[in-house]
């Protein structure tokens, strides 16, 4: 009776042990207690760029795209300079990272154009401005950072609906899963992640004290199976703040929780018979098939500014991102190659409403009749760039006047013998915001040749050149050229 409890008693030990080396395999989250001795590093960077042009703007390309880091003036220059510590402990339980970068800038005025921001000889500015932690798999990131939530290839796609890095981030503070990490119990095949982010819009072009909310979803199925689904949902919205035509439009947890849930409230008509707020979203499903050295990634994403639909069920099905994405390791001359097509005529349909009833058509997408200024940020589209910025209206309104386009895109990057290159070539044809004709406004093409190198025999700095050019009728055919110089070093390291 003895020997049988003492192998009962072994057996059960045994199934203990391996119930515990089953809970990290059925929670496959990366973390473990023996982290690598990898140390942190403070490091510093300094950086000088030099833009000079044609046209009346500089480039589309030059400038579209750079986190609002390069003037839309033909003539400018950069000089910047930060510190800077990355994440080193992705395996560690909590990590943490953070970065300062002020950046002063001298360019030239643009001829007539009405805003401010284009007739300034000098300014200064930080794009980087933030603290981010993650403890376990959540993250905390407060600061000025740009709100970048590509999922394709970042430095060849056009640009995402809702965020693309087109305009100046904004400061804010966000709370949530960054990246996609398993979901318990299901051994990794399932992946989660998540966020919700409070911002401040602090340009001030129309509203005062303005803010912007952001909360996104995303689920990926397949883990290490060669073939991986996902999907992915964002909603964002301007909101609260002072207008000069209605004073106060809510600024108070009522008002955050109508937009948080999208009701209807507020103080204006607008507000209290759709949502209150400018309300923005996007949802997005990409296949991905992958090998050991390789990657494809076929992605559609949907555009909304009325009531949400899930993927196919709303009104404007043909607007849209539709891309595939190559990437690849083995080969280093060719990298990853992206084409993208844009579409953004259709809006719902050309009728908001007829004989009594509503279509809920005419969206003219980044625009609002109570946040005038819309879906910008600095004169800046905050989506894709393609939706063309206020900052090119030269009557000086200050919303979005041209928001019908398709685009063809083409994006390839690689690295020959150390130089580390990028092109993008855009064609864009713009179309009149009258639903009904649809009538061609003008066209653009757009080029971009990047070429990067790290020479250490001169000094350890990091050469840049950027060229850029547009064709057609939109901004008429201009050339331009970017030169970068920037160093990095470490100030200490523990």
């Amino acid at each position: 009776m003895k020997n049988k409890l003492l192998i009962i008693l072994c057996v059960l030990c045994t199934s203990l042990g391996n119930a515990r080396e089953l809970s990290w395999a059925w929670w496959p989250t990366g973390l473990r207690d023996d982290v690598s001795a990898r140390e942190d590093t403070l490091r510093w960077m300094v950086g000088v760029s030099a833009l000079a042009s044609s046209g009346k703007y500089a480039p589309f390309w030059l400038q579209s795209n750079t986190n609002g880091d390069v003037s839309s003036s033909p003539f400018s220059g950069n000089l910047t300079a930060g510190i800077y510590k990355e994440a080193a402990h992705p395996e560690r339980w909590w990590d943490y990272d953070f970065a300062v970068q002020l950046t002063g800038r001298l360019q030239s005025r643009i001829p007539d154009s009405k805003f401010a921001m284009q007739q300034r000889i000098g300014t200064g500015y930080f794009n980087l401005a933030y603290a981010h932690v993650r403890l376990f798999v959540f993250d905390i990131t407060a600061g000025i950072k740009p709100m970048i939530y590509e999922t394709q290839d970042t430095a060849l796609t056009m640009g995402s609906m809702v965020f693309s890095g087109n305009s100046q981030p904004l400061p804010r503070v966000t709370f949530g899963i960054d990246n996609f990490i398993p979901f318990p119990g299901l051994f990794g095949y399932m992946e989660v992640k998540g966020g919700l982010t409070h911002a401040w819009q602090a340009d001030n072009v129309y509203m005062t004290g303005s803010y912007l909310h952001h909360k996104y979803i995303g689920v990926r199925i397949g883990g290490s199976l060669p073939v991986n689904i996902s999907y992915e949902f964002h909603h964002a919205a301007q909101w609260g703040g002072i207008s000069p035509v209605y004073g106060d439009i809510g600024s108070d947890l009522h008002s955050f929780v109508n937009v948080l849930f999208a009701r209807s409230g507020g103080v204006m008509r607008n507000d209290q018979l759709n949502a209150q707020g400018n309300h923005v979203g996007s949802q997005q499903l990409m296949l991905t098939g992958k090998g050991e050295d390789w990657s494809v990634s076929a992605y559609w994403q949907n555009f909304f500014e009325d009531n949400f639909a899930f993927l196919g069920f709303g009104h404007n099905l043909p607007d849209g991102l539709w891309g595939i994405s190559l990437k690849q390791t083995r080969w280093p001359f060719i990298q990853g190659v992206t084409y993208e097509f844009l579409n953004t005529t259709d809006q719902s349909g050309p009728w908001h409403d007829r004989d009594g009833l509503c279509y809920a058509g005419k969206d003219h997408y980044y625009r609002n009749s109570v946040i005038v200024n819309g879906w910008n940020y600095f004169y800046r589209s905050m989506g894709t760039p393609f939706i063309t910025s206020p900052l090119y209206n030269e009557d000086g309104t200050i919303y979005t006047l041209n928001s019908r386009v398709r685009v063809h895109h083409i994006g390839v990057r690689g690295d020959i013998y150390g130089f580390q290159y990028r092109v993008k070539v855009s064609h864009a044809r713009n179309y009149e915001n009258d639903a009904r004709s649809r009538a061609l406004l003008n066209t653009n093409t757009a080029l971009l040749l990047e070429v990067t190198k790290h020479v250490p025999q001169a000094w350890g700095l990091d050469f840049g050149l950027r060229l850029g050019a547009d064709f057609g009728s939109q901004f008429g055919n201009q050339f331009g050229a970017q030169i970068m110089i920037s160093k990095r070093g470490i100030i200490k390291g523990w």
